[in-house]
């Protein structure tokens, strides 16, 4: 076996500069360290992990906590693509991600924290779960470092996508368009449903919207059989909105069925607008009109903000980090030319 002792013989340097190449420290030129990488390719070195892991008191694992309410999984288009970028960040500096097994610890086997202990992991992140159940509680208020996702508990790294600007933009654009008649379609109770939902309000408030209390609605994220009779309700009515918000982009499409079956025509009958900016609602004609969130930012920055509390615990600032994101135009939202009476009454 190849060991850094070989690969400084070759190269002519010392045992330590060889081990801050393969480190890639920044106290050695990047000539030096680039060749030093090439030599140890070359000679077929492989790091040892168990030596490496006694010497820095680490795992180089760190434990996702992902466990989304409807089951849907990595199949969850914001979530797999917040998900990859973290992988990325982390595989990056030399760590590895693995899911925590919530069904084992629904056996009553450990607690989260137990669990996660006893896996070893250097730092959790914690994506999507009942932020307050007991469990969630205990592991934030343990030893293991931890970054949660859209969550904010005390004294705990936080990445937020900022839902209430992204709200503040999105029914800005709507309104712009000539839509004063506007209904919201929320999803389940959550701290981001309240963020939105209260800016939603207060936006309206400020574009001097009036919305009524029926065109205020409520369907489950990801439910189109929801946000589908959600949807009749409101185009049954005496006078119905111009423009319909839904909770996210795939709850839209159960709306996209309602009118359908209505025989109304997006946009040129009534517009719609989505939330997240998953990659099918790019692809469907009319494409649809939402809130883009930036996941690749929002991945990213849980890494990071992981990272440093594992390595520099004692310099890095517990805060909440928020990420930005913009409005995705598309073809759902039509300009009202006329006024709001464009949509007539449809009883």
């Amino acid at each position: 076996m190849v060991s850094m002792k070989d690969i400084s013989a070759v190269c002519g340097v010392s045992v330590a500069t060889v081990s801050k190449a393969l480190n890639d420290q920044s106290d050695i030129g990047q000539e030096t360290k680039k060749r030093i990488r090439q030599v140890a390719e070359e000679m077929g070195y492989f790091p040892n992990t168990a030596a490496k892991m006694l010497k820095t008191n680490r795992s180089y694992n760190i434990g996702v906590l992902f466990n989304h309410e409807d089951y849907s999984g990595l199949t969850h288009d914001y979530y797999a693509f917040v998900l990859d970028s973290l992988k990325r960040t982390v595989e990056d500096k030399g760590y590895d991600l693995t899911f925590v097994n919530t069904s084992m610890r629904r056996t009553g086997a450990a607690s989260c924290l137990e669990h996660c202990k006893s896996r070893g992991f250097d730092g959790v992140a914690v994506i999507c779960t009942d932020f307050y159940s007991p469990e969630i509680l205990q592991l934030v208020r343990g030893s293991i470092p931890v970054v949660t996702l859209d969550h904010l508990f005390n004294n705990v790294c936080a990445v937020m996508s900022n839902n209430v600007q992204g709200m503040k933009e999105l029914l800005t654009y709507i309104h712009k368009k000539g839509h004063c008649r506007v209904a919201y379609i929320h999803g389940a109770d959550s701290a981001v449903t309240q963020s939105r939902l209260s800016s939603f309000y207060r936006t309206a408030a400020q574009l001097g919207l009036t919305i009524p209390d029926e065109y205020i609605r409520m369907s489950p994220y990801r439910d189109t059989n929801g946000t589908y009779k959600e949807t009749m309700k409101l185009l049954e009515l005496r006078k119905p909105p111009t423009c319909i918000l839904y909770p996210d982009d795939f709850s839209a499409f159960g709306g996209f069925n309602a009118i359908k079956e209505r025989g109304l025509r997006i946009p040129d009958d009534i517009s719609i607008a989505g939330y997240d900016g998953i990659r099918i609602a790019r692809h469907i004609e009319p494409t649809l009109t939402t809130l883009r969130q930036d996941t690749e930012e929002l991945g990213k920055m849980v890494g990071e903000k992981l990272l440093s509390l594992i390595e520099h615990p004692k310099t890095t600032l517990v805060e909440t980090i928020v990420v930005d994101g913009h409005v995705f135009e598309g073809n759902s939202v039509a300009e009202l030319k006329g006024g709001n009476d464009v949509v007539t009454d449809f009883i």
